[in-house]
């Protein structure tokens, strides 16, 4: 047997390996190392400076509130009356620009709340209540007995002006203790009660002024929270209602079909559709779900909107556009119905291109909500906002 063999066998891991061959195993495509590289180096708009780099969100600052400078004085000056500019200069002086930073500043962080809320008052439900502290408790407090009360009506007759007047005497009422202890423990006492719930009565099962509540109503008060008589006093109105024909296996079902707007004439407003084969059911649920779809929609002195906004659903676009006061609602018989809905008085409205009337409302809705408060662009410009309308009118500030 010759040796050739197994030397040849050992050394063969030392040859040189050939370049690995490009294979299609799974895909069409040619494998990356097999792909010619580009003759020019893609060049990037980050690397230019054309687009600026994601940064975390920065909050306000009050340094980012600049006060207005000489240039912009100037400019305000050609446009305004030196009144209106003494007013507009006292409303940046008495906004702190610490106070707007901290309060104004729209959040961006995950746990930002996406709904619009007071925050300055407690709900005496979905709240923690806030407690007055331990120290305010006094375990000699005791009611001050008539003697002592009729003591302190004396020294406030001797106190008394030459000409009292009710303001006087209302003032020595809210003044007056009638407790003997430490003032805390009567002002603001120290108690382990849970708040008050408001009164649901009304949501429960009977009647109600002695009308009995049909399930459905009773429903949709628990859902929203409205009373018997909220729900009562919407305005309500039917805006499209046809007949729909569904073709099945068995023959032709016919159904009515109702499109409703609900508001409460207050910036209220809600749209709802039902559809049933009975029409009276499609009615019901077509007012049901709108009072249950109502959302709030900014008003501009309770009369008009927020500039000019267009809204568009399908091939239907809607245009919006305030108007003065006296103008009226001057615009087709849908979107009148859901401005009187919605407490709407001075507004002007054209429908373009298609104007179907499902889509019509829908868009109409769809413009109302899209408004942009001027609080928003001020923040956005780092501004503060000052309202100088009661100068326009001739006021004071």
């Amino acid at each position: 047997m010759s040796s050739s063999q197994p030397f040849r066998c050992l050394f063969a891991k030392a040859k040189p390996t050939s370049s690995p061959t490009s294979r299609r195993t799974f895909h069409k495509s040619t494998c990356l190392h097999a792909r010619p590289s580009p003759r020019y180096k893609s060049i990037k708009a980050t690397d230019l400076g054309l687009v600026k780099k994601d940064e975390a969100p920065r909050s306000v600052s009050a340094k980012d509130l600049r006060s207005y400078s000489e240039r912009d004085k100037a400019a305000l000056a050609k446009r305004y009356t030196p009144a209106q500019v003494a007013a507009i200069e006292a409303g940046e002086a008495a906004i702190d620009p610490q106070d707007l930073a901290e309060q104004a500043a729209a959040r961006e962080d995950p746990m930002k709340i996406n709904y619009l809320d007071d925050f300055s008052t407690i709900h005496p439900v979905a709240d923690k209540p806030i407690r007055a502290p331990e120290e305010n408790y006094d375990p000699n407090l005791r009611f001050k007995t008539e003697d002592e009360l009729a003591d302190d009506l004396t020294n406030w007759v001797k106190d008394m002006p030459e000409k009292p007047e009710r303001l006087d005497w209302m003032k020595f009422l809210d003044r007056t203790r009638l407790t003997v202890g430490k003032p805390e423990a009567e002002l603001n006492p120290r108690s382990s009660l849970a708040p008050e719930i408001p009164n649901l009565d009304l949501l429960r099962r009977g009647t109600t002024d002695g009308e009995e509540v049909d399930p459905a109503t009773r429903r949709l008060m628990r859902q929203t929270g409205f009373s018997y008589q909220e729900i009562r006093g919407f305005r309500v109105k039917m805006l499209v209602q046809h007949g729909v024909t569904n073709q099945t296996r068995l023959g032709k079902v016919m159904s009515s079909y109702r499109l409703a707007v609900a508001g409460n004439g207050k910036g209220m407003v809600g749209i709802g559709e039902g559809k049933s084969t009975e029409p009276i059911e499609a009615r019901v649920q077509a007012k049901n779900a709108a009072i249950r779809n109502m959302q709030p929609i900014p008003l501009y002195e309770d009369r008009t909107i927020f500039g000019d906004v267009k809204g568009k659903v399908s091939a239907t676009e809607v245009e919006l556009m305030t108007r003065p006061p006296g103008f009226g609602v001057r615009c087709q018989s849908l979107i009148y119905e859901i401005c009187r809905c919605a407490g709407i008085h001075d507004m002007a409205a054209r429908v373009t291109r298609s104007r179907n009337h499902m889509n019509t409302v829908k868009a109409t809705l769809k413009a109302l909500l899209s408004q942009r408060l001027p609080e928003e662009a001020a923040r956005a410009r780092g501004r503060k906002l000052v309202d100088v309308r009661k100068v326009y009118y001739g006021g004071n500030v």
